[in-house]
């Protein structure tokens, strides 16, 4: 309901390039809007100290489509996403995904290509980015990653910026990627890592890269089966929730 009624300034901004940060500012509304008519406690962990005049290429798991409306919902600033070509033919959101972020065909080599290049000139205007490195929801969703893509690590170390992990280990739970359109009821959780520097770094070092922050994602993942199994012990043991939380 949020996106329906922001919908048609959305539609209106979208046709402009020097509008598209107004449009990226609305999306940030109506999707903390939603997550907070969900009624869901959302946990966010900042372990990155977050430098708003910093550069990032923020790497995600990939579990749910409620991912992208949680990253907007915390991290702050005019972001771009590199996501999946499908996105573009969503109705309504399609079209302004379409302009506002980055898509891509990871079956065609040609664009890979055209996003990457897209990727740098993003960069290039100071816009931090934001790549699932898996490139894809998994059936293991939620319990074990696929394997990571170079993209974003390639991108990190030729442009020297830092990445930072980010573990999403409930979205799957909330809304599945399987069995249709959904909501589960479950409390929410982020958690942004601690940067991982590239300076100094070439792409030699790209695979110790991608391991690290694969390892780093994949133990916070496994550390919260855990405590769900134990009854949601995360929330029990810490009932504050952060200044972006609901």
């Amino acid at each position: 309901m949020p996106f329906v009624v922001t919908y048609p300034l959305q539609a209106f901004l979208i046709r402009k390039k020097k509008w598209h940060r107004h449009v990226h500012s609305i999306n940030r509304f109506w999707s903390s809007s939603a997550l907070r008519m969900f009624l869901a406690p959302v946990k966010v962990e900042w372990h990155l100290p977050f430098n708003p005049k910093r550069q990032y290429i923020f790497t995600p798991n990939h579990s749910s489509y409620l991912d992208i409306p949680l990253l907007l919902h915390t991290i702050p600033g005019f972001l771009n996403f590199v996501g999946k070509s499908a996105l573009c033919k969503v109705p309504l959101w399609g079209p302004i995904y379409e302009q506002l972020y980055i898509s891509v065909d990871r079956r065609s080599a040609i664009s890979s290509a055209k996003s990457y290049i897209q990727s740098q000139r993003s960069l290039a205007e100071g816009r931090n980015l934001v790549i699932f490195p898996e490139g894809t929801i998994p059936e293991t969703a939620g319990e074990e990653l696929l394997k990571f893509k170079d993209g974003p690590f390639k991108l990190a170390i030729e442009k020297q910026l830092p990445v930072v992990p980010v573990t999403m280990p409930y979205n799957h739970k909330f809304l599945p990627d399987v069995g249709g359109l959904k909501v589960r009821w479950h409390p929410l959780k982020i958690v942004l890592h601690e940067p991982i520097e590239t300076t100094g770094m070439t792409l030699q070092d790209l695979p110790l890269l991608k391991e690290k922050v694969y390892q780093i994602i994949q133990s916070e993942i496994t550390k919260h089966n855990k405590t769900y199994v134990n009854g949601y012990s995360d929330y029990k043991e810490n009932s504050t929730l952060s200044k972006a939380g609901v």
